[in-house]
């Protein structure tokens, strides 16, 4: 007798509901002039959105459901990688930088509050930490997924403070400094602050 219960959740069963449903409430929004965004603003809004959605696709999906008597019987910290640097595979961590320099140059676009590396630092290191906690989460509760690994963190983190330390370099011409005022949230189009 087979009781196990065996599926793959892939990632468009997911993610494409949750871009159409921002989407809507994104032109919703925008129409009913709530959040009024102008172009750039929109652009941009949109633009991390799918980013963010990349993101979830490539470290999270797709899930592989195994439960029951074929569960995956390894335990959930032994698929965990708990020791820094020693045990790095060089392509994986470089791939994690690159997946999180974006994130470190839409940082000053998203918010004025963050002016420090020590803040994209700790931004890039919780989005990281997420990302880890819930591939360990899928893990323990699905039985099957992605090993978690602390070498990733150090990465998505190193990732998000290149990103930002080029943005910020990027910013210091006076061209990008008006492209940049087109795109930035903190001032929308007929609301003052």
């Amino acid at each position: 007798m087979n009781d196990s219960i065996i599926f793959t959740i892939n990632s468009s069963s997911i993610l494409l509901p949750l871009f159409l449903i921002f989407l809507i409430y994104l032109l919703v929004s925008t129409f009913f002039k709530r959040n009024y965004y102008g172009m750039g603003q929109f652009t941009l809004v949109l633009s991390f959105a799918i980013y963010l959605l990349s993101m979830l696709h490539l470290v999270i999906f797709p899930i592989e459901v195994n439960l029951g008597e074929y569960r995956n019987l390894t335990p959930w910290y032994k698929a965990a990688n708990f020791i820094p640097i020693l045990t790095i595979d060089v392509k994986t961590f470089v791939l994690n930088v690159i997946m999180l320099v974006p994130l470190g140059m839409y940082l000053p676009f998203l918010s004025r509050k963050i002016q420090s590396i020590k803040q994209a630092a700790r931004l890039g290191f919780f989005v990281s930490l997420l990302f880890e906690l819930t591939q360990l989460a899928i893990r323990i509760l699905l039985g099957s997924g992605r090993s978690t690994d602390i070498n990733d963190l150090i990465a998505n983190t190193l990732g998000a403070v290149i990103g930002f330390l080029l943005i910020r370099q990027v910013l210091k011409l006076s061209l990008a400094q008006s492209v940049f005022h087109k795109f930035n949230l903190e001032k929308r189009a007929g609301i003052n602050r």
